[in-house]
């Protein structure tokens, strides 16, 4: 008996010590299955209250069974939120470590409140409790469900989202809750909060949300005060954005044209923005955001609403910008105020309001610029450029430049930052980036990209036409003048005098670059390059590329794709090119550089070959002539074999399956080199050098097989490619046509023919990839 009693006392034991994690197994199984309980609530409040202390729940279980009791349809709802406001306490610690903690992996053992409230089906219960109004026959949300009880259940909502892993996945798998979510933005009391946890949860869900389908979009987007509208695009650019695909080999042209060829129709990043352009007043809202001055922000509500954005804002860097330019203005007055007393009793948001507000409106700026970038680079290009001339987007922000943009700062504030405009940085750093980066796209190949200037600098454009005897451009002629930057200087020009004070080592100088490069893209304007030479544009690189001992693989590519459009076909750049590299050091200095990477120079190396077929058909020219003859670079060119040494590596450092659009430009230039060739009647002399090659090497077919599989990729990628044809017959100044027919002689059956890279191929070493481009 004694025995049995020992053997029951272990038995029930073991049970007991296992019937917490058996409810865990038994709640998490029916999650997965959608078997047997639908929520924790559902257990017996006395078997809860009983494993909650050696289960270390927190009293949240039998908190969450309250909630649900007391939340009933009809019932008085004040109770409901009492007990949402002690678990809401109990969560929000949790979350606000994991914002200042780097967002480390969440985990259970790391947010177990948490994962107990999500576990016990919290999340599911405060849906229900936010979407019970839309489930009944009334019009209007009851008066019981107050503003306060919403905010709550969002602000639980977003906590668990962010620290409990598949929380925000499984709400975003529910396509009516993130509709509903749509309709709460309508009340300005829990706009911010509705924002906040819509912006997480379309960050993950799989399928892009189609705009369209939001009720009563464009009467929701017209409500919308200049702030609401200005967080509001933070989830715009979910919806307008094309996905990163996240792997580098989907990213190759290869993969891009297939996907292509399979979703012949817009995709729906294409369509949502299409349904943003026919909101009305949605363009000219923005550009009044984008270009509003500091002052003209301070509303009656601005300092509560800063308390909003600074209790909701997840990223900890921008924290402690605020803070820091917080710190930084009270120093600052410190040591200028002779009464210290007076200022250090006077209320901080008397003492600091100006440094908040200016991160307040950078932080605005940074999301409403994003999206025009992203509209400006999509299908509607066009009619996105005349609402952004018309309602003066680029004066307005030439005017804020100096005051707000790219403002004085100490060396301290100098940081050195990455290419990825997804990084993780400080408003001010991501604020010029998207500056940069919507100037960029502005000005690519646009006729509005005159609107950079004032009038002053359109009149020089146009004297340095009359004297150089050349016509206008008909952009230039066509500018409306009412639409272009005020003031002494233009937008162009500012870019230019902060670009050459920029240390050696900052980042911005690629995108500085970027933006300076995309005004002279196009069609070759020899005054648009002349307005740039006088300002010591070509100066300032080749001191970047040889004196300023800069390393960045991404800066040197801008400025040697910069330093293309600069100099070609222009007689007076290379003139300038040759009074800077004046001795045989600094050319091998410049020549080291370019040999280093040809993925990263070729775009120069083509402008340079370009330049020098033109310039030998001007030997009348006595200018002309003596820079051919004294020009360090013009002369290495000349010599043939240095010309194949470039066509040697660049055919062998490319092949079909690598191709992307940053090195697709490297088959481009091998083809201008054989286009000019062909021209010359040099072009089997070139192949047999190709051929020659190979022997040399021992990889007999080895080129000229990749060479051809290039080309035949070429054809069905630009054949089919409007805007990268015409970019190439701008660009290069030869027809499109030539370029198609250089093609076609180069991949000619005929083994016969001498222009044909087959006939250069022995046929034991012949491996043309057949299969390599199929469908």
């Amino acid at each position: 008996m004694a025995t049995f009693v020992k053997s029951e006392f272990i038995y029930t034991g073991r049970k007991r010590r296992n019937s917490n994690s058996n409810i865990v197994t038994k709640l998490t199984t029916s999650k997965i299955t959608g078997k047997g309980f639908s929520r924790g609530t559902q257990l017996p409040g006395g078997l809860l209250l009983e494993r909650d202390k050696r289960a270390k729940w927190h009293g949240i279980p039998v908190l969450l069974q309250k909630l649900y009791e007391s939340s009933h349809p009809n019932s008085d709802l004040s109770h409901a939120h009492s007990f949402l406001k002690v678990l809401s306490s109990q969560l929000s610690m949790e979350a606000m470590s994991f914002v200042t903690e780097d967002r480390k992996t969440a985990q259970e053992s790391t947010f177990p409140n948490t994962y107990t409230f999500d576990l016990f089906g919290g999340v599911d219960l405060l849906v229900e409790i936010l979407m019970r109004p839309t489930l009944t026959m009334q019009k209007k949300m009851p008066k019981t469900v107050n503003d306060d009880l919403v905010k709550d259940c969002l602000s639980v909502l977003y906590n668990c989202c962010i620290c409990t892993e598949g929380v925000t996945k499984s709400l975003a798998a529910r396509d009516d809750f993130v509709l509903f979510l749509f309709t709460l933005m309508t009340n300005k009391k829990t706009f911010l909060q509705t924002a906040t946890l819509i912006e997480d949860i379309l960050g993950v869900k799989k399928e892009m949300i189609q705009l369209d389908g939001i009720p009563d979009l464009s009467d929701l987007v017209q409500s919308f005060d200049q702030q609401q509208l200005a967080n509001f695009c933070r989830i715009l650019s979910v919806t307008i954005s094309e996905p990163d695909i996240g792997n580098d080999d989907k990213h190759t042209l290869l993969a891009k044209n297939v996907q292509q060829k399979r979703n012949a129709s817009p995709s729906r990043a294409e369509v949502n923005q299409v349904t943003l352009l026919n909101i009305p007043e949605f363009i000219e809202r923005l550009c009044k955001l984008a270009t509003r001055k500091v002052s003209e922000a301070t509303g009656a509500n601005f300092l509560q609403e800063l308390e909003d954005w600074y209790t909701w804002l997840d990223n900890a860097l921008v924290l402690d910008a605020l803070m820091q330019m917080a710190t930084e203005e009270a120093e600052q007055s410190n040591t200028e105020s002779s009464d210290e007393s007076s200022l250090a009793t006077s209320p901080l948001r008397h003492r600091l309001p100006q440094s908040m507000k200016i991160v307040h409106e950078i932080m605005y700026k940074v999301e409403v610029l994003y999206v025009l970038c992203v509209l400006l680079m999509g299908r509607q290009r066009n009619q996105v450029h005349k609402m952004l001339a018309e309602f003066r987007l680029i004066p307005g922000l030439n005017n804020l430049f100096d005051k707000l943009i790219w403002r004085k700062y100490t060396a301290s504030n100098h940081v050195v930052h990455g290419q990825n405009e997804n990084c993780d940085c400080s408003p001010e750093i991501s604020f010029k980036i998207q500056f940069l980066r919507l100037l960029q796209s502005f000005s690519d190949h646009h006729e509005n990209k005159y609107l950079l200037l004032n009038n002053q600098e359109l009149n020089e454009l146009s004297a340095i036409s009359m004297k150089a005897n050349i016509p206008e451009v008909e952009a230039l002629v066509n500018t409306d003048r009412s639409l272009v930057c005020d003031g002494k200087k233009g937008l162009l020009t500012r870019l230019l005098t902060v670009m050459k004070r920029e240390p050696h080592d900052s980042s911005f100088r690629f995108w500085q670059a970027r933006a300076v490069e995309s005004f002279l893209r196009g069609a070759t304007s020899y005054a648009d390059q002349m307005f740039l030479l006088k300002r010591g544009l070509l100066e300032h690189i080749l001191f970047c590329i040889i004196d300023s001992g800069c390393t960045s693989r991404d800066v040197l590519q801008s400025y040697f794709d910069l330093l293309g459009e600069l100099m070609k076909f222009n007689i007076d750049a290379f003139k300038r090119f040759n009074k800077y590299v004046n001795t045989p050091e600094k050319f091998q200095s410049f020549l080291t550089q370019i040999n280093s990477s040809l993925v990263d120079s070729n775009m120069l190396v083509r402008c340079i070959v370009l330049s020098l077929d033109r310039f030998e058909s001007q030997t009348e020219d006595v200018k002309v002539m003596e820079v051919l003859s004294e020009c360090f670079l013009l002369s290495y060119v000349a010599r043939v074999e240095n010309r194949l040494s470039f066509l040697f590596r660049l055919v062998n450092i490319i092949n079909v399956q690598t191709l992307t659009q940053e090195n697709v430009s490297c088959l481009n230039t091998s083809l201008v080199i054989l286009m000019l060739a062909r021209r010359k009647a040099k072009l089997p002399f070139y192949l047999n050098a190709l051929r020659e090659k190979e022997y040399t090497e021992k990889y007999p077919g080895c080129l000229l097989n990749n060479f051809h599989n290039l080309l035949r990729f070429w054809q069905r990628h630009y054949l089919n490619k409007d805007k990268d044809s015409t970019c190439l017959e701008n660009s290069s100044c030869i027809p499109f046509s030539y370029w198609k027919e250089t093609v076609s002689v180069l991949l000619g059956s005929d083994r016969t023919s001498r222009c044909a890279i087959v006939s250069y191929i022995d046929e034991p070493f012949v491996d043309l990839d057949r299969d390599l481009l199929e469908d």
